[in-house]
């Protein structure tokens, strides 16, 4: 028996299907037995696991793990079943293990990291651990040999369409359909792998290598008919790093999907998708497109450039203003923290951000705290040298660097603590003066008052001490519905 593991990454009200664990339990369906344990939905994935082990001859623990709760969980979980279960090995799969592998590998409880898309890669290793391959020729692995890690190869990446269709039968489909603002019964999907982009903030630029595949739109139809048709489902939020790639693709795409009558969420990049034509955006509109989410970053070509985003900040306004016209909410991520000069980088992200509002008072902002990844070719800002990350898994564990890896307090050396206070404070005065639609337990009235209180800052640009912001959000999410009772 194989067993998958995916560890708790978010609270009950926001878990989605688990697509990781899925694409890698599509490619052994019908050939292996295996088990599913989420985290997300089961309170002690551990003594599930461990009382699996116990039970079933169990080949394999593989784990996918993101950098954040899911370390956790990963940790406390692997480590237990090595000292239990020493002779069960283990796997990790997913963002860690590709950004970190050395210290996924440098702990006692992970035998092999799979970097990059893994389904043939996990297929070759389960075939050397039963001696019918050798592991120096699986490429995108990498192990420990003698005590001393070891990295194959790259895999190059393979387009959705060459892998089987996830296997939602073998989880509580029901379990993951929860309501969002965009529908009552939410699924999540993932129409294409990779990124062709090479930022250098960016985790997924060592994961794929910038490259993406993209599904075929037939096949995106066909699963999310299948979704709508076997679980009701009438909303989805799209986890592609680029959902509009070419136009010609989203064009066939959206026509496909209109019939169908789902609200949705996606990526995008402003450059791009002010190319399309109006008829395209039009498409979109009647194919149900809700929010688009556009990783704007600056307002500074300048910074634009460092960051390797290939991307001019007259876009993001071209864009912020062409959008209304469609109905369709642009959410747009502004980066804070350039190294070279924080103070007067958050002044300008504050200008753009207050441009972009004037142009489209719908746009919602999300504001970014800079938290550097390994990157192949040297991170933003020049900070190799103030910025040294953990060599082992179990202190990627630690609460101070989760909360780096969820940028609660990633604590970077060249922000002070005075410009770190503004940054907080104007996200709190600008969430407040334009709550987000996404909040669907906020009731009117709560909405209502935070406008409000707001208000007044907001037009006076006046950021210091909202104490009273802090106080009426703490005693709205107080008073919220429970999401069960929606």
């Amino acid at each position: 028996m194989i067993v998958f593991y995916n560890p708790k990454a978010t609270k009950p009200k926001n878990r989605r299907f688990p697509l990781s664990i899925l694409s890698m339990a599509a490619v052994v369906e019908g050939r292996e037995d295996y088990v599913v344990v989420d985290g997300n939905l089961d309170p002690r994935p551990t003594e599930t696991i461990l009382s699996l082990i116990q039970s079933h001859p169990v080949e394999l623990l593989a784990s996918t793990v993101m950098p954040g709760p899911q370390t956790l969980g990963a940790v406390a979980t692997c480590r237990e079943v090595r000292a239990r279960f020493p002779q069960v090995p283990i796997v990790w799969g997913g963002y860690f293990a590709s950004n970190y592998t050395n210290a996924a590998l440098n702990t006692s409880y992970v035998d092999y990291a799979v970097r990059g898309q893994g389904e043939h890669t996990f297929l070759q290793l389960m075939d050397a651990l039963r001696g019918r391959g050798d592991l120096k020729s699986i490429f995108g692995l990498s192990y420990k040999a003698d005590g001393i890690v070891q990295h194959n190869p790259e895999r190059p990446l393979r387009p959705p369409d060459e892998f089987p269709p996830l296997p939602y039968h073998r989880i509580p489909a029901e379990k993951y359909l929860l309501p969002t603002f965009l529908g009552r019964r939410t699924a999540v999907h993932q129409a294409s792998i990779g990124c062709p982009f090479r930022c250098n903030f960016c985790g997924v630029v060592t994961f794929s290598g910038s490259r993406e595949k993209m599904e075929s739109p037939a096949r995106t139809a066909g699963v999310l008919r299948r979704l709508v048709k076997t679980y009701g489902v009438d909303a989805v939020q799209f986890y592609d790093n680029n959902f509009f790639l070419r136009e010609d693709h989203a064009r066939e795409l959206m026509d496909r999907m209109q019939p169908l009558g789902l609200r949705w969420w996606c990526e995008g990049r402003t450059d791009i998708m002010m190319r399309y034509s109006d008829a395209t955006w039009e498409a979109i509109r009647r194919a149900g497109c809700t929010m688009i989410f556009f990783g704007a970053e600056s307002g500074s070509n300048e910074t634009l450039k460092a960051m390797n985003k290939d991307l001019r900040a007259e876009d993001t306004v071209a864009l912020a203003s062409r959008i209304r016209s469609f109905g369709i909410i642009p959410e747009f991520s502004i980066i804070f923290g350039n190294p070279q000069n924080p103070e007067a980088d958050t002044a300008d992200c504050i200008r753009f951000i207050r441009q972009l509002k004037r142009l489209n008072p719908d746009a919602e902002i999300v504001v970014e705290h800079y938290t550097p990844v390994p990157q192949r070719a040297g991170m933003y800002g020049n900070v190799e040298n103030q910025v040294h990350f953990p060599t082992t898994a179990d202190e990627w564990a630690t609460d101070r660097w989760q909360r780096y890896a969820t940028q609660k307090d990633p604590t970077t050396p060249w922000i002070k603590s005075r410009t770190k206070r503004l940054i907080d404070n104007f996200e709190l005065v600008i969430s407040s003066r334009w709550p987000t639609a996404q909040d669907i337990r906020l009731p009117r009235w709560g909405r209502i008052a935070l406008k409000a209180l707001s208000s007044w800052r907001y037009r006076l640009e006046v950021y210091t001490a909202p104490f009273e912001l802090k106080w009426a959000q703490h005693m709205i999410d107080l008073r919220k519905p429970k999401v069960e009772s929606l």
